[in-house]
């Protein structure tokens, strides 16, 4: 078996929610049980940080996993969707999952008639990541959760950290029509004894958590109430650190919506350090300073082209004030159609001029329907049968490019 023929595998035979979306969701955590029994219940010999929200997730499980790396800790980081290669969502200190090795679970899993079990994709890759960090013998493993929280698969977990990120309105058919109910679901990851931290939360949203945290019996801190950290965005879209527990430093992580990020980062590596963990702010420093080596697609210049991964309303808040900021700008957009679209177009500023694209996955909304919606606003938009072509037309028309709305078009562009 090839690794081609592997991946081809996980994608073809077990639902995918890349594909499919919440077709192929299977909540609860029995067949991932099962399946990691049937490997050994490698996630019972896993030291882990548990990171759920709803955007911010992998700025912050790679930005951990960097400290803990450059700590001296054997670190492992389990984070999906990936862009360009299954591989990109197991690493340990920053070495993706050889090639052999995923070929080496999938030909195990199959000569065990396991598919029986009927999991999902998320659940095989999920059970390969731990697996995987057993063997490579990690000494933590930064665990990004796929969906929710509650019912998600790496729910089986038990961390010696949980963190939620922030809270708005995403995956609403499945997790709840209201950020309290969404709230409900991402702290289903919270466990007896095991701290929580809390990056933003609105007031309703507290309420959830911090009834939610007493109930299991365990405490919480929030980021955005901690005085001792402090951190801003400079004119070229940077983001600083002017105060921490780990002093005053640059970073490379870039756009607005990184500084609650770094905030939440900070705060976590600080409770992290509270509970035993031996994390030195050069280790700090280093992390945020690195971190882009592995972490892609948000606010990245990548050829000359600002590409960025946000894929709901929450996420676009910044994305469009940055779009109306910008005198001579093309954005080039792609979206899938479960997303609430409509509410994104609602934001976009008319400075723009806009080409349209439909990625490659059966889930993205055609271009030509998205330019319609965008024209229906007055917008000047266009369609494009390509990522590469509307990229190419971009750069005719504008001094500046912007690609994003999906890490599917950021996929797209990434091939080229």
């Amino acid at each position: 078996m090839t690794y081609e023929e592997a991946t081809s595998y996980i994608f073809e035979q077990h639902a995918a929610f890349e594909r499919s979306g919440s077709n192929a969701y299977k909540p609860g955590l029995s067949r991932t049980l099962a399946l990691s029994h049937a490997f050994g219940d490698p996630h019972t010999h896993l030291k882990c940080v548990h990171v759920a929200g709803t955007n911010g997730k992998g700025t912050t499980s790679h930005t951990l996993a960097a400290a803990l790396a450059a700590a001296g800790y054997r670190t492992g980081l389990y984070t999906s969707p990936h862009i360009s290669d299954f591989a990109e969502r197991i690493a340990v200190n920053g070495n993706l999952i050889p090639r052999e090795a995923v070929v080496d679970f999938v030909a195990r899993y199959r000569s065990r008639a396991l598919e029986s079990l009927g999991a999902s994709f998320f659940e095989l890759s999920t059970i390969m990541a731990f697996e995987y960090f057993a063997r490579m013998e990690v000494d933590v493993a930064v665990v990004e959760v796929g969906l929710g929280g509650r019912l998600d698969s790496t729910n089986i977990i038990n961390p010696a950290l949980s963190v939620v990120t922030n809270i708005s309105l995403d995956h609403t058919d499945l997790l709840g029509h209201t950020v309290e109910q969404i709230a409900r679901e991402k702290a289903g990851i919270f466990k007896p004894g095991v701290p929580v931290v809390v990056g933003e939360a609105g007031p309703s949203v507290r309420d959830v958590f911090d009834g939610e945290a007493r109930s299991v019996g365990t405490s919480i801190v929030y980021a955005c109430d901690d005085a001792s950290i402090a951190a801003a965005l400079n004119d070229d879209g940077s983001v600083d650190v002017a105060a921490s527990p780990f002093g005053s430093f640059g970073t490379c992580l870039r756009g607005a919506f990184q500084v609650a990020n770094t905030r939440t980062i900070l705060c976590a590596l600080q409770e992290l350090r509270s509970t035993g963990f031996h994390i030195d702010s050069q280790a700090v420093v280093q992390a945020f300073s690195n971190v882009g080596r592995t972490l892609h697609g948000r606010w990245e210049y990548i050829d000359g082209v600002l590409c960025d991964t946000g894929h709901n309303a929450a996420a676009w808040q910044y994305t469009a004030a940055h779009l109306a900021s910008r005198a001579d700008i093309t954005a080039v957009l792609g979206f899938c159609a479960d997303k609430d679209v409509d509410s994104i177009v609602a934001m976009l500023p008319a400075t723009p001029r806009y080409i349209c694209v439909q990625a490659s996955t059966p889930r993205a909304i055609p271009a030509d329907v998205l330019a319609a919606k965008l024209q229906a606003r007055g917008l000047r938009a266009v369609s494009s049968p390509s990522v590469a072509e509307a990229v190419a037309a971009a750069r005719r028309q504008s001094s500046e490019v912007f690609l994003g709305g999906s890490f599917y078009v950021l996929a797209d562009w990434f091939k080229n």
